[in-house]
Formats: C-alpha cells, structure tokens, sequence
C-alpha cells in the first residue's frame, strides 16, 4: 500500500481543487491520501464525493501553532487526523486562525505596497478564491508580477521569515492544539519537524512532554528532511513510542513536490487509525490490510 499523509488542495494553498486532488492521488497510484488544508476543513466534502473508489481518504487538517522558545514564538505546523470537524472548539479555533490568515497576509501587501512591489490585496485575494489567505497566494501574485519565476523563489525573497515584509500571526499554542485535536477524537502528528525552522523549538524533551498531552506522531519522511535528520527522527519517535509517518507535503504547482513522494508504512498507518474516534477514513482500506 501508498500512503501519502499530507498534501494540501486549493481549500487552502494548494493549486489543485479538492476533487482534482483526488483524481491526482488515484492517478499516482495512492491507496490512501490525507487531504490537510491550513486551518480548515472546508474540502473535505468535496474530496469524499471525488474520491476514486480505490482510493482511502483520511480527512484531516494542519494547524498554525507556536511554540516559546527563549521568550520568541517558533512556528510550529501540527496535522490533525480523523477528528470531529464540529467539535466546538476546533471550530472556533479554525474560524479564528483562518482570520489570523486573512489579516496577516493583507499587512503583508500593504508593506510590499508601501515597498512599491507592484502587487495588490485583490490579485492575492483572486489566488485565494475563498479559501484562508496563505503566503503562497502573495508569491503567486509575485510571479504574476513578473518579479519572480516561481513561488519557491518568491519564498526565498520577499517571503522569507524575519525579511522586511514578514508578519507574524497569532498561532495557537502547540500544546492546547494537540489536547484539542485529541478531545475532538482525533490523532497529532508534527509536520515535518526539523526542516525549515523549527529544529530549535521542538527537541526530545518538548516531545516527550507533547507525548504525555497526547501526541501521536512526528512526520520523520518529508522532503525537508535530510537522511540524518530522518535517522535521528525515527529513533527519536522509537524511544518515545510516537509513530513516524511519512508524507509528500504536496501543493500542485506552488511547491515542486510529487504525490507519494514521501509515505508512510501501513502498519503505522493502522496505529493512527486505531487511536482516532472523530470521523473514520473513507474508502477500502481495512486496518491490517497490506
């Protein structure tokens, strides 16, 4: 079995729509695909009624979180598997967040604007078409513009965290993420952890503590991860009892990433499944299956 634990639609910051998704992830030759959109779980409808019958949906969400470290926020991205979406809090805290977006990457315009970057909040607002406003909706503004050839080099320049242009957002606190997702009956894995810049906020002893909240997970396989970071990882996971999933983080075309790039081992898969109570996984797979 092809298990591709993150990927992302156009519900969210991804190019492809929910059900092209689903076509996409059958295409590639997935038997199962978590659909987890920033901060909503507005595709989820979408994506079940697409979905290929060979195809397993599990229907899940990756969290803005944050994490002290030294008196700073570190952001940290936490997916969420399998819960209640109309748990009373997760819908507040997503309704919340996705404010967070709006007003964030609006002020991220304004000072680009104020810059004289050729951009404006209707083009990024166009990119977004209803969905919660992220970065890449401004990169592909900028590569609208002309300024820049893709939105990883937009990334790497006007979107680069601590640049001129950058504004933080208040994130939810990593800790009360992971108890909510639990108490929604669902599971919490880390998104990739070590690969951009999150390494210094999240060491063994900040797992350990988010295993006695309620973890479930560290995404070990990801693209942002090098094979020490991975070796590292994994045995990290083994020593804590936390599962490492792995998973493509795909975005269409906004990231040069391939569904089931990265994937996660199916018996791991059976262990995320069987620790959740929200909502079940929609398709074939039967736990054990192989």
């Amino acid at each position: 079995m092809r298990i591709d634990l993150h990927t992302h639609s156009a519900a969210s910051d991804g190019t492809d729509s929910p059900a092209e998704l689903m076509v996409l992830a059958g295409d590639a030759g997935l038997d199962v695909v978590a659909l987890t959109d920033h901060d909503t779980s507005a595709g989820w409808e979408i994506a079940a009624a697409a979905r290929p019958q060979s195809l397993t949906v599990v229907r899940g969400a990756e969290f803005s979180t944050h994490v002290l470290v030294d008196g700073r926020r570190r952001s940290v991205h936490l997916l969420g598997y399998l819960f209640d979406p109309a748990d009373p809090a997760i819908v507040a805290e997503q309704a919340r967040l996705v404010g967070e977006r709006l007003q964030r990457g609006l002020r991220i315009v304004e000072h680009m604007v104020s810059a004289g970057v050729p951009i404006t909040a209707e083009q990024v607002l166009d990119f977004a078409a209803g969905a919660p406003v992220g970065r890449p909706h401004i990169g592909r503004a900028l590569v609208q513009a002309g300024l820049v050839n893709t939105v990883t080099e937009a990334f790497d320049t006007y979107l680069a965290g601590g640049g001129p242009y950058y504004v933080p957002k208040d994130d939810t606190e990593l800790t009360v993420a992971v108890e909510m997702i639990t108490a929604a009956g669902g599971a919490s894995v880390v998104a990739h952890p070590w690969g951009r810049s999150q390494r210094p906020a999240l060491d063994a002893h900040r797992f350990a503590e988010l295993k006695d909240r309620g973890l479930s997970g560290i995404e070990v396989d990801h693209p942002d991860h090098g094979a020490a970071q991975r070796d590292e990882l994994r045995a990290l996971a083994t020593r804590l009892g936390l599962l490492a999933t792995g998973s493509s983080d795909y975005h269409g075309t906004n990231k040069v990433l391939r569904l089931g790039q990265e994937t996660t081992d199916p018996a791991v898969f059976d262990t995320l499944v069987a620790v959740t109570s929200g909502v079940p996984p929609l398709g074939p797979w039967r736990s054990g299956s192989r």
